[in-house]
């Protein structure tokens, strides 16, 4: 299908690039459990690290239709890094929600700082004078190894019991521990990061509320002004997209070869191919058409209603399930050929699993979200 998503911004062209590189590191990335270093480098230069940083402090603040086309056009040669890509973008996105001191800080030497992090709750952090005394520890912080900053959740006293804040992390604050061993997105380098002990300012903290509700104190960009709940599913699903669209270009070069060969020799005959290429491509433009309507409605700022963003909420989770299905089928039909450790399809099928599995992804909250923001059952 054609692409919707706008081409005219340099992040995507500059996607195709590093599309191509890491393409070239995968294999080596695989085996080693972490983008090369000069891969990563491109991602930085290509702009996703400085896509929604704010515009004050060099940042783009970019549009969630801009960074749709270039994640998954990286995602078509390399999940793993559109990954990482995408979660730069997000995480940088979160930081623009501290104190004007501390997102100065922050990009104090430029909008490149690579910031990652997680939003589940595994700190606990207690006051003391001007900040906070944090302590944790976070898994599958994918990127973690380049990282510059990082933006973790914890747990502080509040009036009515414990109440989640967003800390953000120097380099030096925290250590990593290398635990990542999932089969799929192996290269991310999703490691532990621990937090022991560490003081944290008071300009580098924020109320986890702030984050969920868009509200961004002091900034009046639109992409800063979308609730987490209406964006968070996107960040995960457009790798998976490119993922997908990278397992069909492979298999229909297995395909074309095997109709070729139908009528001289056994197995399954051209109507198979056919249709497994009908409905697993229909399935992954479906797909892209739903996350294109995802992104536009968050690009409405602070006008998204409720009912967007709780659809929004659904379309992610639903676009998750349809994509695995999607995957599933191509690798069912690539026979043996595919399931080779040497294929590249493999890898496809492997990473899209493992990046379905997401907990933001899973169904059944989406759609609890949904009906109760579309049904009348009070």
């Amino acid at each position: 299908m054609p692409d919707q998503f706008p081409s005219n911004a340099g992040m995507a062209r500059a996607a195709q690039e590093v599309a191509a590189l890491a393409a070239q590191h995968a294999d080596r990335a695989e085996q080693n459990r972490v983008l090369d270093p000069q891969v990563l480098r491109s991602v930085v230069n290509a702009g996703f690290a400085r896509h929604f940083v704010p515009a004050e402090h060099g940042g783009n603040n970019g549009t969630f239709t801009e960074l749709g086309a270039a994640v998954r056009t990286i995602g078509e040669r390399c999940p793993a890094t559109a990954w990482c890509a995408s979660i730069a973008a997000s995480l940088a996105r979160m930081a623009a929600y501290l104190p004007a001191e501390g997102r100065k800080e922050i990009w104090q030497h430029g909008p490149d700082a690579l910031v990652v992090g997680a939003i589940s709750p595994r700190g606990k952090a207690k006051p003391e004078g001007d900040g906070w005394r944090l302590s944790g520890t976070w898994s599958y912080i994918s990127a973690v190894d380049h990282s510059d900053w990082a933006l973790v959740l914890g747990l502080v006293p509040g009036d009515s019991g414990p109440e989640p804040r967003l800390f953000a992390l120097p380099r030096a604050a925290y250590r990593i521990e290398p635990t990542w061993s999932d089969i799929g997105m192996r290269a991310t380098g999703s490691n532990t990061l621990i937090a022991e002990d560490v003081f944290v300012p008071e300009a580098l903290s924020v109320p986890a509320r702030n984050l969920h509700e868009g509200r961004a104190p002091g900034l009046d960009s639109r992409c800063h002004a979308v609730p987490l709940t209406a964006v968070n599913g996107l960040f995960f699903t457009l790798p998976i997209l490119g993922a997908a669209r990278g397992a069909l270009r492979h298999w229909s070069e297995y395909a074309e070869e095997k109709i070729r060969a139908a009528a001289k020799a056994p197995g399954p005959g051209r109507s198979f191919y056919e249709e497994t290429l009908a409905r697993s491509s229909g399935e992954i433009d479906a797909a892209q058409l739903l996350l294109e309507r995802v992104a536009a409605a968050a690009d409405q700022g602070p006008e998204i209603t409720p009912a967007e963003t709780a659809r929004n909420q659904r379309d992610c989770a639903f676009v998750a399930d349809l994509l695995v299905g999607a995957v599933d089928r191509l690798f069912r039909a690539s026979g043996t050929g595919g399931h080779s450790v040497h294929s590249p399809l493999q890898r496809f099928w492997r990473d899209v699993h493992s990046a379905s599995g997401h907990v933001v992804l899973q169904f059944g909250p989406a759609a609890t979200a949904y009906a109760n923001r579309t049904l009348d059952v009070s």
